[in-house]
């Protein structure tokens, strides 16, 4: 199912998106949160009349990078023998429809289109074998990067984690097989990359046994699987567009930061 967040009327709630055409879609409101066993209200809402926010407000956003080989070379950097995380707050996080805010301390901010994990439940050391059981979904991402910024600085906490930098959505899809998916991104209509999720160095078992031999995963927390190849330029006025097969599509516009 597509679980989706929203606000309608001052109040925020989540939903399960029902339908196949864009214009028909409506939102069957859950009864209280997905992260446990709930049920469907039966109160409907046309898609239309919402808001669409982030689909999940995640504690943090652990993000993998370099796990597509012709991207870390296409960067000229090599291609990591383990996996290699770092953070975005949850502060970066912003929903399908909201602004990118070009970061004033950058010249040089790129796009990174990337398939999201979504946590469903609290979990540490995880097995390999038992991955799908702590998996909620999965969802569209962006790892909007100031490049420049990475470049010079060996952190790379303002570079990837400035405010509206992790834009996510339009909903979580629960039943999906993630192993050889389409992955593209488009400016402005104009392609500039297309990859498989089936490309990964890494897969996604390896990734979240990696994290969470570290660290406690918390309901709602995202893990990025790494970005395929044709990373390039954003500018003020772009409209950048994220397709993962299955799953759908998030937009979002890039505005002057004011």
């Amino acid at each position: 199912m597509r679980i989706a967040r929203f606000s309608i009327d001052g109040n925020v709630a989540f939903g399960v998106v029902e339908g196949d055409k864009p214009d028909e879609l409506v939102l069957d409101i859950i009864k209280g949160i997905p992260f446990a066993d709930f049920e469907l209200s039966g109160t409907k809402v046309p898609l239309s009349k919402v808001r669409l926010l982030p689909p999940v407000l995640p504690n943090k956003v652990v993000a993998f990078g370099r796990n597509y080989a012709e991207h870390a070379r296409e960067l000229r950097n090599e291609v990591p023998e383990e996996p290699f995380a770092f953070f975005k707050p949850a502060t970066s996080v912003i929903g399908p429809g909201d602004e990118i805010q070009y970061p004033s301390f950058s010249r040089e901010v790129h796009h990174e289109a990337e398939l999201a994990v979504v946590i469903g439940r609290l979990c540490r050391e995880v097995p390999r074998d038992r991955v799908k059981d702590v998996i909620l979904g999965y969802t569209c991402a962006n790892d909007v990067t100031a490049r420049d910024v990475q470049k010079r600085e060996k952190q790379w906490a303002r570079a990837k984690g400035f405010d509206t930098s992790c834009p996510l959505g339009p909903w979580v899809e629960t039943d999906l097989d993630p192993a050889d998916l389409t992955v593209q991104l488009t400016v402005n209509g104009e392609q500039r990359q297309l990859g498989r999720t089936s490309e990964m160095i890494h897969p996604i078992e390896d990734l979240i046994v990696n994290i969470s031999e570290a660290m406690t995963l918390l309901p709602g927390d995202v893990i990025l699987t790494g970005t395929p190849a044709g990373v390039g330029p954003l500018n003020v006025g772009d409209e950048v567009a994220v397709t993962i097969e299955g799953i759908g599509t998030l937009t979002n516009k890039v505005v002057k930061r004011g």
